[in-house]
Formats: structure tokens, sequence, C-alpha cells
């Protein structure tokens, strides 16, 4: 009869736990938490490198990819799914010719950051947007205000892509 009772209050306890899990994060009035990152996380300049990336085409950007300790852990130990609280920063720029340097080598082929295009950030909370497979995103423009909601609601849609790296398209370059 005991182990009856242990299994019937075993099971019911992970019931209750998997639909709290599958339940979204709601605010007080009853709306879904926002999918998109709001504000622009503290501290990402001191963050460590991850890569850089450089995109031509209509981008005609590079960019410094930064992470948080977590993140840069989770790379480093090959951990996928990235865990909560992983933060990952895209800083683009367009690039410009370096006249200094190009004179010293007699031709145009060295470049330098120009005017910043936007900065980037997916934030990894598998609670508050698993309705975007775990990863928060935001997208600042080049002037520091946030882009709006229909360029954030291109994000999800592309790096659902790469699903099997959890959403991320940068590699790690140590």
């Amino acid at each position: 009869m005991k182990l009856i009772t242990f299994v019937l209050v075993a099971a019911a306890t992970l019931a209750g736990l998997a639909a709290y899990l599958a339940i979204p994060s709601v605010h007080a009035e009853g709306e879904a938490a926002p999918v998109f990152v709001t504000e622009i996380p503290p501290g990402y300049r001191d963050w460590r490198l991850i890569s850089v990336a450089h995109e031509e085409g209509d981008l005609h950007s590079f960019a410094a990819v930064l992470g948080n300790d977590i993140a840069i852990d989770a790379y480093r130990e090959g951990k996928l799914p990235f865990p909560n609280g992983a933060i990952i920063a895209a800083l683009h720029h367009r690039h410009v010719p370096w006249e200094e340097n190009n004179k010293v080598f007699g031709r145009a082929q060295s470049f330098v950051p120009g005017f910043p295009t936007n900065i980037q950030y997916m934030v990894k909370d598998s609670r508050k947007y698993a309705a975007t497979g775990g990863w928060g995103f935001t997208h600042f423009n080049g002037d520091g205000k946030p882009a709006d909601k229909a360029v954030l609601k291109t994000c999800f849609p592309c790096h659902q892509a790469i699903e099997a790296r959890d959403l991320f398209f940068t590699r790690y370059a140590p």
C-alpha cells in the first residue's frame, strides 16, 4: 500500500512539474512575456571575444561577437544547448579604408570600423523565451535606438535554420 501511495504521489508531482514548466511566463495583465530583449545588457563592452564576422553584400560590415562569462564557458566546453544566462552580443560596423595604413602598403587593403550599423543581442532564458527557442533577441540601430518590432520578428525565423547549434551562427575562435 505504501508503494502505491508513493508511486501516485511521485507521478502527481512529476505531472505538476511538467505542467508548470510548460506554461509560458505571463504578466499580471495576462499577456505572454515579450520575446524580445528591451534593454542593452550592462557591461557588454567588457565581455570576451567569441569571434569576428565579416558580411558582404548589402551589409558590407564586420562585427565583434562578444559573450558574457556563461556564454564563453559554454563555448569552451562545447556545451549545447547554451545554459540559461548566456548572453551574446554582435557589434556591427561598416568597414572603411584606413588611408594611413594604405599609404604604407601602397594600395587599398586596410580597413577599420566605420559608423556602427547595429548591436544585436541574444539572451538565453529557456522559460521566458520558450516561444523563440529559448533565446530573447534584440537589435539596436547604429544610433542606439531599438529597432521596431517588424525587424525583431525576423530574428527567430532566420536563426531557426541553425537549430542544431542552438540558433547561434558564430563559431568560437579561441
